[in-house]
């Protein structure tokens, strides 16, 4: 039987979230001590080494990220920001982390600061998480009566604030550079790119931004070290991921486990199998995700081989669709969502969600030869969005339209 694997959930659970004692009496903070006696450059070195890659969704190395912002400049105000939004349809694993163990994100924050020389934090919460925002609040006002926030933290020259800020529901916010903006009072449209947040980011100054299950990593990085944590996972994807399971299983919820572990082994030993006869349909990703088949079953979910068959891992949503699902009208409530999510500013996107979405409404009522091509021609709208809009939301349709073509046209075509 297989194991979850705890890393970024190890206290969840199993200690009060509201005491800072009981984190510290689970060896809490002692990340953070550790990384104070070391420079930040090998921080970064030990970050890069472990083979860290973004968990919010893109998987960029996360080591990369931290070790451009600290070289932006030496003396120079930095920021660094949680990215805690969390929006994407079918993901609730950073909700996890802030509601059960929200000193384990403190910590991480403090670390990825001290190595980029950032003096002033903000974790940028989705608005509706009430219990999340509570939480980090306590969090920090205890983690400031500690002396691990403040002025000369741990009688060091180092010194670092933190703030929590609520967001307004706004899909398009998670983008790290809309985020900015509406960190900054304006309305959450986004930048173009480049400059890069490490460069110019809040209030054009660098800024380290990162997801909360990525920075809930760090301090059992430093702690154990590179070795240690490449021990779990693939050689190309390490360490552990947090699954969002859901849809048509028999046990949804949150499952940690090693990178690599097979969509069918995720669904039968920790989803308690199938609800219904069988399988259709997984959708890999949330809304910005992408439709697998019952051939990708024994596939590793990791970021490079679901990359190689087409698909993408993204958050780490998983929702499972039984054969009564009908993956049409799936479709078209992620297109719904994307239409109503748009901010506008970019006509790709603003008229093509508006566009692509009417179009695959009416599809039911069409013949068979209609249908597949008028298919293919959502499908070339939709790459022309992804080429020319402004933002990763422009850019997400292909991604399900695509993938849903590829793997179940037959059905797409003659259901009807």
């Amino acid at each position: 039987m297989i194991q979850e694997k705890r890393i970024a959930l190890r206290n969840s659970g199993l200690i009060n979230p509201e005491s800072i004692d009981e984190y510290i009496q689970c060896g809490g903070y002692q990340a953070f001590a550790k990384a104070l006696t070391m420079s930040p450059s090998d921080i970064s070195e030990i970050i890069i080494d472990s083979g860290l890659r973004g968990r919010g969704g893109a998987g960029f190395p996360t080591g990369t990220k931290e070790k451009s912002t600290a070289q932006t400049c030496i003396e120079c105000l930095k920021y660094i920001v949680c990215n805690a939004d969390e929006g994407e349809p079918g993901t609730f694993k950073d909700r996890i982390i802030m509601e059960t163990d929200p000193h384990n994100l403190i910590e991480g924050m403090l670390i990825a600061a001290w190595s980029v020389g950032a003096s002033v934090g903000y974790i940028y919460v989705r608005g509706e998480y009430h219990l999340s925002i509570e939480r980090l609040n306590i969090a920090i006002k205890q983690a400031e009566k500690k002396g691990f926030i403040g002025e000369n933290i741990l009688n060091t020259d180092f010194s670092f604030t933190l703030e929590v800020k609520p967001g307004a529901g706004s899909y398009l916010c998670g983008e790290e550079l809309t985020l900015i903006e509406s960190l900054e009072g304006k309305r959450g449209y986004p930048r173009i790119k480049p400059p890069f947040p490490a460069q110019k980011g809040l209030w054009d100054h660098p800024t380290l931004i990162n997801n909360v299950e990525t920075l809930a990593n760090f301090a059992p990085i430093i702690l154990y070290g590179a070795d240690w944590y490449k021990s779990f996972g693939t050689s190309k994807s390490p360490g552990t991921k947090i699954f969002c399971l859901s849809g048509d299983v028999k046990r949804p919820g949150y499952y940690e486990v090693d990178m690599g572990i097979t969509l069918i082994d995720l669904i039968n030993e920790f989803g308690g199998g199938v609800n219904g006869n069988s399988i259709k349909s997984i959708l890999i990703g949330g809304a910005a995700g992408t439709f697998a088949s019952i051939n990708h079953l024994n596939l590793p979910l990791d970021f490079d081989s679901l990359k190689e068959q087409g698909l993408t891992l993204g958050s780490g949503a998983v929702v499972v669709m039984n054969e009564t699902r009908d993956l049409l009208e799936m479709l078209t409530s992620i297109l719904d969502f994307f239409k109503h999510e748009s901010c506008g500013k970019c006509i790709p996107c603003r008229l093509g969600t508006a566009q692509i979405l009417n179009i695959t409404e009416r599809i039911q009522e069409m013949e068979p030869k209609e249908r597949e091509s008028t298919f293919i021609n959502i499908i070339q709208q939709a790459e022309i969005m992804a080429k020319t809009s402004l933002c990763p939301l422009g850019q997400s349709p292909i991604l399900p339209l695509k993938s849903l073509w590829v793997n179940f046209a037959n059905e797409l075509i003659n259901k009807f």
